[in-house]
C-alpha cells in the first residue's frame, strides 16, 4: 500500500515533465511562515484548496460584478466571473505544459479583495482612504493577515505573486502592464481580460444595453460574433503566441498575443467603457451604491466600537480596519447595514 507521502512526492515528480519555464511546486520560493508538507497535495494545490474554502472566497457569489441588483438570474457575479478565469488560465497553463495547479490558484484568489458594488466601491475607497485602496492589494492583505482568525491562508510566494500583480490598473491589454514573478501569474492576467471582456457583453446583451449584431464590426469580423467564437480566438491566439513557454522554442518565453487580436481585443474594452460601464456608472442604482459606501466609511469611522471585535487585531490604524470591514462586505450585507444603522434612506434592493 503506498504511503501518503508518496502521493505527493509522485505529483511533484509528474511536474518535473512540465516546461522548463514552469514553476515547479518544490521549487517554491516557500510560505511566510514554515509548515510541514501536505502528505498528498503539491504546495500550489494547497494553496488552491485553502483560497476555495475560505470565507472571502464565499463571499464572492454576493458581490457585483458590473451589474448592481440586476432583475435576472443569469448575470455574472465576482464569484461566477473567478470561476470563468480559472478555467481559461487552466486551459491555456495545460497547452502551454505549465503548472496548471499554480495558474488555477492564483487564478480563484485574484480577486477576493474586492469590494461591494464591483468597481464602484473600489472608487470610492480609493477616493475615501487617505492611503487609497486598489483591490489587488486587499485581496493579497486578506490571504495574508485577514482570513482564519487573523492568522491568513499562508499561501506560496508564487500565488501571492501572481494575486498582487493580477491588476491592469485601467490600462489597455498588454500596455504598461508590469511584471508578474510567474509565466503562471501572466497567464492569469490574460485569463482575466479574455473573461470579462466576454461575459460583460453578454451581460450588456442580457440588459438590453447593446445587441450583439451592434457590436463594433472591426472587432466582430477578427475575434467572431458569439461568445463562444470570441473566447476560443482569443484563447488560442494567446497558446499560438505564447508556445514559446511550452519550452518547444528557442526564444525568450512571454504570454502575449498577436498585434491583430490585441487591436480587436481593446475595440471591444473600449467599447464597453463607452456604452457600458459609463452607462452603468450614471444610473441610479450605483449613486446608491455610492452612497451607501460613503456612509459606511464615515458611520465606522466616527463609532470605532461598533466594527466587529477582531479587525481591533489586523491593524493599529483605525481607518484601515474599517477599510478591512467595508471591503469584506457583499452588495446585500453592505445595503442591509446601512439601513440598520439608518445611514441610507434609500437602500439598494
Amino acid at each position: 500500500m503506498i504511503s501518503q507521502l508518496r502521493v505527493r512526492q509522485l505529483a511533484e515528480e509528474r511536474e518535473e515533465s512540465l516546461s522548463p519555464y514552469a514553476v515547479k511546486s518544490k521549487q517554491s520560493r516557500g510560505r511566510l511562515k514554515d509548515e510541514e508538507p501536505c502528505p498528498v497535495r503539491t504546495a500550489f494545490q494547497r494553496d488552491r484548496d485553502r483560497i476555495i474554502y475560505s470565507m472571502a472566497f464565499r463571499r464572492l457569489k454576493h458581490k457585483t460584478q458590473v451589474f448592481i441588483t440586476p432583475q435576472g438570474d443569469h448575470y455574472v457575479t465576482r464569484l461566477t466571473h473567478t470561476l470563468e478565469v480559472s478555467q481559461i488560465a487552466r486551459t491555456i497553463a495545460r497547452a502551454l505544459n505549465l503548472n496548471e495547479d499554480l495558474a488555477e490558484a492564483i487564478a480563484l484568489g485574484h480577486d477576493l479583495g474586492h469590494t461591494p458594488f464591483g468597481h464602484v466601491g473600489e472608487e470610492i475607497l480609493d477616493e475615501l482612504y487617505h492611503k487609497g485602496f486598489r483591490h489587488n492589494e486587499q485581496s493579497l492583505r486578506i490571504v495574508d493577515l485577514l482570513e482564519n482568525d487573523g492568522q491568513g491562508l499562508n499561501l506560496s510566494w508564487e500565488v501571492r505573486d501572481g494575486i498582487v500583480n493580477h491588476s491592469k490598473s485601467g490600462a489597455k491589454v498588454l500596455e504598461d502592464w508590469g511584471k508578474v514573478g510567474t509565466l503562471e501569474g501572466e497567464v492569469c492576467r490574460l485569463a482575466d481580460i479574455v473573461a470579462f471582456i466576454n461575459h460583460d457583453i453578454d451581460d450588456a446583451i442580457r440588459a438590453g444595453i447593446i445587441s450583439e449584431g451592434k457590436l463594433p464590426l472591426t472587432a466582430a469580423m477578427v475575434l467572431g460574433n458569439s461568445h463562444s467564437q470570441r473566447v476560443n480566438t482569443m484563447v488560442c491566439d494567446i497558446i499560438e503566441q505564447s508556445w514559446a513557454a511550452s519550452g518547444k522554442s528557442v526564444v525568450r518565453p512571454a504570454i502575449t498575443m498577436s498585434p491583430r487580436i490585441i487591436e480587436a481585443s481593446n475595440t471591444l474594452r473600449e467599447f464597453l467603457f463607452e456604452r457600458v460601464y459609463n452607462w452603468q456608472a450614471a444610473q441610479e442604482e450605483t449613486e446608491k451604491a455610492r452612497k451607501i459606501v460613503r456612509q459606511l466609511y464615515a458611520y465606522f469611522n466616527k463609532h470605532q466600537a461598533k466594527l466587529p471585535p477582531e479587525y481591533a487585531f489586523y491593524s493599529d490604524e483605525a481607518e484601515q480596519r474599517v477599510v478591512d470591514y467595508i471591503a469584506g462586505m457583499t452588495d446585500q450585507y453592505a445595503s442591509r447595514l446601512a439601513g440598520e444603522l439608518s445611514l441610507a434612506t434609500d437602500i439598494v434592493k
